[in-house]
C-alpha cells in the first residue's frame, strides 16, 4: 500500500512524532512504500535509512503560508500516488481534508493530544484513531460516531529509534527514582517532588533522577531547590536516548496530570522497571490497569509518596514489580500498532464510495 503521513515537523521530544515515525518505519519494514511530508526535522535522517520518503511542507500557521503548504501538499500526494494519507496533527489534517475530498482518497487521523480544544478538528478524517480507550471515549463525546472510531493503543517495542541505543543502565545511587518527561504542569514534575520530600524524612538515601527539559525547567529546579531533600535531586536535562536512564533507575515514576497514551511507559516497562503512574487517560491501559503497575491518583503527592516508600523500604517489592512490568508486554510492539493501523486502512478503503473510487483513480492516472 502506498501510504503518505503528514505532520507538522519530525523534531525529537515530542511524544506524537516518535509515535508517527515508528509507525511509517515499521510499515516499510512490512513491505509498504511510505513517505512522510512535514516541516522536516531531527528525524528525516532516520527516515530515509529506513526506506521512507520525505517531502517538504511547510506548516507554518500563517494564511499565505497555509495555501501554499496546500497547493504543495496537493502536489505531493499527487506525484506520490497515495493510497490513504494520514494526518497526525491538527494543522495537517486541516491541510489534508480538502485535498483527500477531492481526490477520493481515504484520510486517516490520529489523535494523540485529545485533552487539546483542536482535538475535535480530527473528527475530519473518514477513520479517527484513538491511542488509548479513554480518547476514545472522548472522541464519541466530540461527535466522532463509532462507525468511524477505532483505537489502536501506542506501543513503541522494536521501533526504528531504538536502533543501535545503548544498553549500558545508568550509574545511579540506588534506591533510584527516575522521570522521564516535559517539563511543564501536564506531566506533574511537582507532585512528584513534593512525595520526595516526604520518603526523603524516613528514607534519606532515596535518590530522583529528572530527564527531559521543557518551559518550567527553572521554576523546578528553584522549587527543588528549596526542599529540604534538595541534594536528592539531579535534574539531568534533556537526551536524545533516555533508555539508559531506565535501565540504571529502580522505579519509573509517571504522575501526569493528562496523557492520552505516553509512549515513555511502554519504553519504561520494556527496560523492566517497577513503575508508578497516575490514573488517568491511557495510563491504566498501559499499565494493564494496575497489573504491571501501580497507580495513584493524580494530583496527590502524599498517595505517590506512599507507594513510593513501599518499593524504598522493601526491594523485594522492587524486583516483584519489575517482573510484573513483564506482563502482557508483547501487546506493546510497535509491528502490532502498524498491522492494527492497517486494518483501520483497509476498513477506510473499504468505505469509498464508487464516486470516491473512481475519483482516486483518475487522480493516480493524472
Amino acid at each position: 500500500m502506498r501510504i503518505l503521513h503528514v505532520l507538522n515537523h519530525t523534531q525529537r521530544l515530542n511524544g506524537h512524532v516518535h509515535a508517527a515515525v515508528d509507525l511509517a518505519c515499521a510499515q516499510v519494514a512490512q513491505g509498504h512504500d511510505v513517505c512522510v511530508a512535514s516541516g522536516g526535522g531531527d528525524f528525516d535522517g532516520l527516515l530515509k535509512r529506513k526506506g521512507v520518503h520525505t517531502v517538504f511542507v511547510d506548516h507554518k500557521r500563517s494564511f499565505p503560508n497555509l495555501a501554499k503548504a496546500l497547493v504543495h501538499l496537493r502536489s505531493h500526494i499527487r506525484s506520490f500516488h497515495a493510497e490513504i494519507v494520514h494526518a497526525h496533527m491538527m494543522t495537517s489534517a486541516v491541510l489534508a481534508f480538502p485535498v483527500c475530498r477531492l481526490s477520493g482518497i481515504p484520510l486517516i487521523t490520529t489523535v494523540h493530544n485529545e485533552f487539546e480544544k483542536s482535538a475535535t478538528l480530527m473528527g475530519l478524517g473518514t477513520r479517527v484513531i484513538a491511542v488509548s480507550d479513554v480518547v476514545g471515549a472522548s472522541m464519541q463525546k466530540r461527535g466522532v460516531p463509532s462507525s468511524r472510531l477505532r483505537v489502536v493503543l501506542n506501543g513503541t517495542i522494536g521501533s526504528a529509534r531504538s536502533d543501535g541505543r545503548s544498553e549500558e543502565p545508568a550509574p545511579f545511587i540506588s534506591p533510584s527514582i527516575l522521570f522521564v518527561g516535559g517539563l511543564h504542569p501536564r506531566k506533574g514534575l511537582p507532585d512528584l517532588l513534593q512525595a520526595l520530600e516526604i520518603v526523603h524524612r524516613s528514607n534519606p538515601r532515596a535518590h530522583l533522577y529528572i530527564v527531559g527539559d521543557g518551559p518550567y525547567r527553572d521554576a523546578y529546579k528553584d522549587m527543588a531547590s528549596k526542599l529540604a531533600c534538595a541534594s536528592a535531586v539531579t535534574f539531568v536535562g534533556s537526551t536524545t536516548d533516555p533508555y539508559p536512564y531506565m535501565l540504571g533507575a529502580d522505579i519509573f515514576v509517571l504522575p501526569s496530570h493528562a496523557d492520552p497514551a505516553p509512549l515513555v511507559l511502554s519504553e519504561a516497562r520494556e527496560a523492566r522497571c517497577a513503575v508508578i503512574g497516575t490514573q488517568v487517560d491511557g495510563i491504566p491501559q498501559l499499565l494493564e490497569h494496575g497489573d504491571a503497575g501501580i497507580l495513584v491518583p493524580p494530583r496527590d503527592p502524599s498517595a505517590l509518596a506512599e507507594a513510593l516508600i513501599q518499593f524504598v523500604e522493601n526491594p523485594e517489592k522492587i524486583d516483584e514489580w519489575k517482573a510484573r512490568s513483564q506482563l502482557r508486554i508483547e501487546h506493546l510492539t510497535i509491528d502490532r500498532v502498524a498491522r492494527e493501523t492497517m486494518q483501520v486502512y483497509i476498513s477506510a478503503l473499504g468505505s469509498r464510495s464508487p464516486a470516491e473510487a473512481a475519483k482516486m483513480e483518475q487522480s493516480n492516472l493524472v
